[in-house]
């Protein structure tokens, strides 16, 4: 094999890693947008460092979470694989967040270019489209308190590769309420069983055990 080609070749890690050609890293605090309902869809966004939550708000003023990325999350990847030319929602760092902005023209450019990298993506685009239908199911057919353990074990990671995360950053209690379609004091409730029946504990951060799958599994 040609060394110089070797050398060559292209490595969506590294592409995801670094800066570039159309590619910037940005440091976004906690609680500032990385992008509000309505900019123009002009980049994608890749997840370094930190929990990023996606938000819309009707007509009518009702903000609702869409969901809450970590690392190895695009965001804003709906600008790249359809035609819209501004946001259909908003994305707000929950934590100090470490993010690779890259141009969409150079994200366009890779997808067509570089095959190693479409097949990452296209892999990520239909783990997200999954992602959807679940949420969509567990909307409609489970309830509050499932749909609360579900969304915890989500943010540990529990049931993706790797590892999961026992301990995360403290997620409010509005957000979950958001996130899962009810009230603040039922999560409230909900929280507090899962605290004294050992699955959850926090201060600070939260740790999520294991045994919380119990919740989600039981008829």
């Amino acid at each position: 094999m040609n060394p110089v080609r070797e050398a060559k070749r292209f490595d969506p890690k590294v592409f995801l890693s670094q800066v570039g050609i159309g590619r910037t890293l940005v440091e976004v605090i906690k609680k500032k947008h990385i992008f509000s309902q309505g900019d123009p869809g002009d980049a994608v966004f890749y997840i370094q460092a930190g929990r990023v939550k996606l938000s819309v708000v009707s007509g009518q003023g009702k903000e609702a979470t869409v969901s809450l990325l970590g690392p190895g999350n695009f965001v804003g990847e709906d600008c790249v694989v359809g035609v819209r030319s501004v946001r259909m929602s908003s994305a707000i760092a929950l934590t100090d967040c470490t993010v690779l902005r890259i141009d969409r023209k150079e994200m366009m450019r890779v997808v067509h270019e570089e095959h190693a990298f479409s097949d990452v993506f296209v892999a990520y685009l239909l783990l997200r489209n999954t992602r959807t239908q679940e949420d969509l199911i567990d909307q409609l057919f489970n309830s509050s308190e499932k749909r609360l353990a579900r969304a915890l074990l989500l943010l540990a990671n529990f049931g993706k590769e790797g590892k999961p995360e026992s301990v995360i950053p403290k997620v409010s209690q509005e957000v979950l309420a958001e996130m899962i379609g009810t009230t603040r004091s039922r999560v409230n409730f909900f929280m507090n069983r899962f605290r004294k029946l050992g699955f959850i504990k926090y201060n600070g951060t939260m740790e999520i055990h294991s045994s919380l799958l119990n919740v989600v599994l039981h008829d």
